[in-house]
């Protein structure tokens, strides 16, 4: 019965390797025809070449970048590259002021865009809203209540002297934003709401007025807004492409700035948090107060302890003020993403963003506010194409080392395990089967490149399977020469093999995850070949070599002892164990003869 089971689960064990491997080129094929895959594995810049990108650092004023800041963002980038796949990208800096990015292949606009922004969320008391074309200057109107759509005249904008309510509710923006948990879009609409409270002079005006508007310590207040910064704001037509091209964003004075697709115009104050108190960013769909997941999607943010004492501050301050005075507007590259209102104090620094944008969008944004803000933003200096640094004749080399090393371990095996060795080679034909499927559906779904230190990692990879096989066939050898029969020393044999070809594939990977963790570019791309055919070598070995070996154990030409078939019990040296059978009869194990663990006299 025990032998039926073995078998059973043999064949069963083969039928699911099949059927992995027919899927996988299934997929493979169904990338080829109905996507942009390739038959081919997509190779790295040490091979095909790319494209090198040169980012110069954009500052106003005569300002200098230093040092540490130029160092801090090709860290950030670095991380950003690596993000987007294995793809063996360098990036370096050139004259301790430009950073270049050199990309494998032909990087589209949006990975180019997603390298080079800023990512800088911030977060902005609202002042004034208006239509994105030019309205007329907006006037005082002390009694009047503000109009929080984004879509019709301008808010008026109280001069310095101007009352300002100071605990009147209002009817919340209508903004179809939000951040849930921390802003809400919908609120009780108060049509007879009037100031409960008594108004009172927000601040006297300010002596020396700039046009970035004058430095003051609370950033709702509306004696920011000084004739220039209005003016600004009156002649701003976000319907152009370069609206805010010059755009010089000052984290301690008020904005005027779009939203991100120029439909309105805010006068925003001074940065209350900033996007280096995010801790964590993440994207998904928005789950309802029922518990289910709705079609909404959403960004969500978790600020550090500083960032959600901030974070509560201001929301504390800005409930009781009314529209648009009581939205807090998410900026991102100086852009308004969402300007919704508070409803609530929000004490927990948690954020939600939804902005009507994709899922796909939003795990970019996420991923760069996860990764952290450019401490400067960049323009594009340059863009070329650049020639591989080894090329197709280091990649021969590579393909030669790989036959070479393939050879010898063949000839390895049949040497020492005869017709056995063919399980060798088998399943060494079937990793690597199972490796060029993995690689190549890789570079169509992630992006992975293979470099020469992947291929190098590949080549150790033939090494590390054969040392798997040579453990549990000489495992069953030993159980051979100790007297079992072949069925038996296959079953103690592998029970007592995989142990040990766990414990050493197990190091390989824990290796691999350093490497791949610590390190960047190129090395990243060996660690990760060398993770993978590790796993792909378990696999092999529990899902191929043990059930065939366990099938080919019942051939008559194995269980007899062939002597060509590496399983012959008198070359082993098998222990002959000698029993009286009577009548003066004597017999000896183990058999040579098909009969399992029969006796032969």
């Amino acid at each position: 019965m025990a032998q039926m089971s073995h078998t059973r689960f043999a064949r069963r064990a083969l039928a699911g390797m099949a059927v992995l491997a027919i899927a996988l080129m299934g997929l493979l094929f169904g990338a080829n025809h109905f996507s942009d895959g390739s038959y081919a594995p997509k190779l790295g810049l040490d091979l095909e070449g790319g494209t090198q990108i040169i980012l110069e650092p954009r500052v106003t004023g005569g300002k200098q970048v230093s040092a540490q800041q130029i160092a801090q963002a090709r860290d950030i980038i670095v991380q950003r590259v690596d993000a987007g796949g294995v793809a063996g990208a360098e990036v370096t800096t050139q004259g301790g002021r430009n950073i270049v990015v050199s990309m494998p292949g032909t990087p589209d606009k949006r990975t180019e865009d997603a390298i080079r922004r800023s990512s800088q969320l911030q977060f902005r008391p609202v002042l004034a809203i208006a239509a994105g074309s030019p309205q007329p200057a907006p006037s005082a109107s002390p009694s009047g209540s503000p109009s929080p759509s984004p879509t019709g005249s301008a808010v008026p904008v109280p001069s310095p002297s101007s009352s300002v309510p100071a605990a009147s509710p209002a009817p919340s923006a209508t903004n179809n934003s939000a951040l849930p948990g921390a802003f809400t879009t919908e609120a009780s609409p108060s049509p007879s709401a009037s100031p409960s409270a008594s108004a009172s002079p927000s601040a006297s005006p300010s002596p020396s007025p700039s046009a970035g508007g004058a430095a003051v310590k609370d950033p709702l207040s509306l004696e920011q807004i000084t004739p220039e910064l209005t003016a600004a704001f009156t002649a701003l037509d976000c319907a152009k492409d370069d609206a805010l091209a010059n755009l010089v964003d000052d984290d301690s004075k008020p904005l005027v700035t779009c939203d991100a697709d120029g439909a309105a115009k805010y006068i925003l104050g001074p940065v209350v948090v900033s996007g280096d108190k995010i801790s964590d960013a993440s994207a998904g769909y928005q789950v309802g107060q029922n518990g289910q997941q709705t079609s909404t999607v959403e960004i969500q943010l978790a600020l550090n302890g500083e960032g959600a004492k901030q974070y509560a501050d201001i929301s504390r301050k800005m409930v009781p003020l009314q529209q648009p005075q009581n939205q807090l507007a998410a900026t991102l590259d100086s852009r308004v993403i969402v300007a919704p209102s508070f409803n609530e104090a929000i004490p927990n620094g948690k954020a939600s963003i939804t902005g009507g944008f994709g899922i796909t969008e939003a795990r970019d944004l996420a991923q760069q506010l996860k990764f952290g803000a450019l401490p400067i933003s960049f323009d594009l200096q340059t863009r070329e194409q650049i020639s591989p640094t080894l090329g197709g004749e280091q990649l021969r080399y590579g393909f030669y080392a790989g036959l070479i090393g393939l050879l010898l371990v063949t000839i390895y095996s049949l040497f020492q395990y005869r017709v056995l060795g063919l399980v060798t080679i088998a399943s060494i034909l079937a990793a690597g089967l199972l490796t060029y499927l993995s690689i190549t559906i890789l570079g169509w779904s992630h992006n992975y490149r293979l470099d020469m230190a992947g291929v190098t990692g590949l080549i150790v990879a033939i090494g590390f399977t054969a040392d798997s096989f040579i453990v549990y066939f000489e495992r069953i050898r030993d159980e051979l020469r100790e007297g079992r029969s072949l069925e038996s020393a296959v079953a103690t044999g592998w029970d007592r093999a995989k142990r040990t070809i766990l414990i050493a594939d197990g190091v390989n990977f824990l290796a691999a995850i350093v490497l791949y963790v610590l390190a960047s570019s190129s090395v990243r791309g060996f660690a990760f070949t060398l993770g993978l055919t590790t796993l792909l070598d378990i696999l092999i070995v529990f899902l191929f070599t043990h059930p065939l070996v366990t099938l080919l154990a019942r051939r008559t030409f194995f269980r007899g002892g062939h002597p060509m078939s590496g399983l012959d019990p008198d070359k082993l040296g098998a222990v002959k164990k000698t029993s009286y059978a009577g009548r003066g009869r004597f017999t000896t194990n183990p058999p040579r003869v098909a009969g399992g663990e029969g006796s032969a006299s």
